[in-house]
């Protein structure tokens, strides 16, 4: 058995594109000489290998971007990474196509599984060496706006703080508070917004270009491979944005109301929306170190895998959850596939959203953990949409366990956690659609952009009233989604998976053990299947099926006691 790796003992050597193209050679060679499958097995094994070490590099050298975005080793190092990256990926891609038009496919499939050929179908069709220059171009603007977030030095209150920093007073209960933090919020973004929108005008003209240098008609069409998604498209897409219309936003105009009448206000403003009680949003009664052990014992009780896996996140040292000046903001999961771990990235600060992240990032790197040692790494994790239900689903499968963080305010988390769900869903969707109408007008203007995402607020976000923050009155809300400027199309994943995170919840409800099971055995697939198969496997509901949301939907409604609107 392996001993226990820490953290801090975690290394990548820096390649360089000599020694990985010498590699690269030697394993085509060998490959094309093999005359077993045997052979070809072990040949294989060693691509792997390879790919697993150029990943372990790649991910520790963002991670430490991120960690430290204004230390300028990180930079230098990340700036070679974006440089290279390109290059190597060629090399990927030239393998990939080999091995899809191999006389050996059929009985490669056979040891790999068929969806890894499915994905490196997608993959060759999103590269060609004309675009290695634009790539190094699109990871660099990305990596500017992810500093640039980072940036902000907000004064509230007597205090600096950062855009994470500044979140307990957008869900404070006093309500002049939350609108004072909100207008701090959008002065930044108003100030930096001539930054904004030339970074997000550079970032589509780049993508809009590729695409079209690969014979795509704009990047709508190459953002799907590049998502590899293989079993649906734009279609089934477009019409599961409909259902969220349909069946989702009435709800959720319900759920306005009632929380106006909770607060007792006549109208509820974009600065109310984060808090459903009068006594404002439930926080965790502890700080960094007692939420690691309330969150051991959560997961203890719940599962011995879950307790075990967790109490070596904490001992190794995998975990990066305090919120800090130069960090970068959000949160997110990645890995470090030459030593089979995770890694959870998060900035606490002291609101229930501390609980959520983690509980939710958790999701992701348990699942990484579960499949690490599925026979190929590309199925160490599967497509986003997928891997959203991991993450997604775990929030909702902890709601029992929610007194050890909040107390006597665990039932107004859950309450408010379950209305989030579905308020979640037009968000999404908006986003989503957005980038569609983004993506098929690249030469649309800023100020044109913003009104696009004007127009999706009226479709998907109707209830939503912006006061007297003019940033945002002008459509200026999407600038501080990360997403849209450095992983265009991914948000809609995290609505599909939504939908089959609220099926575990209605299953929980009624059967346990049962559905942890389901749950557990759908992170052991990992990446093994497309989207929709490893939906069917878990006995869920497609969200491309008409009616999917139904059920959740009227679960929901009865849950929270949601009066029908009289129409």
């Amino acid at each position: 058995m392996q001993a226990p790796i820490d953290f801090a003992d975690i290394t990548a050597e820096t390649p360089t594109l000599s020694t990985v193209t010498a590699e690269y050679q030697v394993i085509q060679t060998q490959f094309n000489q093999a005359q077993t499958s045997e052979q070809r097995k072990s040949i294989l094994e060693q691509w792997d290998a390879l790919r697993r070490r150029l990943s372990t590099w790649k991910e520790l050298t963002q991670l430490h971007f991120h960690q430290d975005t204004q230390n300028p080793e990180y930079k230098t190092a990340l700036d070679y990474c974006s440089e290279l990256s390109p290059s190597l990926l060629a090399l990927e891609i030239d393998l990939k196509r080999q091995l899809i038009h191999s006389p050996y496919r059929a009985e490669l499939e056979q040891s790999l599984g068929r969806q890894a050929f499915l994905l490196w179908e997608a993959d060759i069709t999103t590269f060609e060496p004309t675009i290695a220059a634009d790539l190094v171009e699109e990871s660099k603007l990305t990596n500017e706006y992810t500093e640039l977030i980072a940036s902000a030095k907000l004064e509230f209150q007597g205090q600096q703080v950062n855009l994470s920093g500044l979140q307990p007073y957008l869900q404070s209960k006093d309500r002049d508070i939350r609108h004072q933090a909100e207008q701090c919020r959008w002065q930044f973004f108003e100030q930096n917004q001539d930054r904004f929108d030339l970074l997000f005008d550079r970032l589509v003209k780049l993508r809009d270009r590729m695409a079209k240098k690969l014979g795509y008609e704009n990047y709508i069409a190459l953002g799907y491979p590049r998502m590899r998604r293989v079993d649906y498209d734009q279609t089934d897409v477009e019409c599961y944005r409909e259902q969220v219309v349909q069946e989702v936003v009435p709800l959720a105009i319900e759920l306005i109301g009632q929380q106006a009448q909770r607060l007792k206000l006549d109208t509820v403003y974009f600065w109310d929306e984060s808090v459903f009680d009068a006594e404002g949003s439930p926080a965790p009664i502890g700080g960094h170190d007692w939420m690691l052990e309330r969150a051991q014992e959560m997961f203890d009780a719940m599962n011995p895998s879950l307790g075990s896996f967790f109490r070596m996140m904490v001992e190794q040292h995998l975990l990066d959850l305090q919120n800090r000046p130069q960090k970068a903001g959000g949160g997110f999961c990645t890995s470090f596939a030459t030593y089979d771990l995770p890694y959870v990235f998060a900035n606490f600060n002291g609101t229930k959203n501390d609980v959520q992240v983690l509980v939710h990032e958790i999701g992701h790197a348990f699942q990484m953990w579960q499949s690490r040692h599925l026979p190929v790494f590309d199925y160490l994790w599967p497509t986003l949409e997928s891997c959203e239900i991991h993450s997604m689903s775990l929030e909702l499968l902890t709601r029992s366990q929610m007194e050890k963080f909040f107390g006597d305010r665990a039932e107004q988390f859950r309450r408010q956690q379950l209305a989030w769900s579905i308020l979640f869903l037009p968000y999404g969707v908006a986003v989503d659609h957005f980038q569609h109408l983004v993506y098929a007008n690249p030469e649309a203007t800023p100020q044109e952009r913003h009104q696009m995402w004007q127009q999706m607020e009226a479709r998907y976000l109707p209830w939503r009233k912006y006061g007297d923050l003019n940033y945002l009155n002008k459509g200026g809300l999407w600038q501080d989604k990360q997403h849209i400027y450095c992983s265009p199309f991914y948000y809609i994943d995290y609505t599909l998976a939504g939908c089959c995170a609220l099926q575990f919840w209605v299953k929980a409800e009624e059967d346990y053990s049962r559905a942890l099971a389901e749950y557990i055995a759908l992170c052991d697939r990992g990446g093994s299947a497309s989207f929709r198969e490893l939906v069917r496997s878990a006995n869920l509901i497609s969200p491309f099926e008409p009616g999917a949301l139904t059920q959740v939907v009227e679960k929901v409604r009865s849950s929270l006691k949601v009066k029908r609107s009289q129409t």
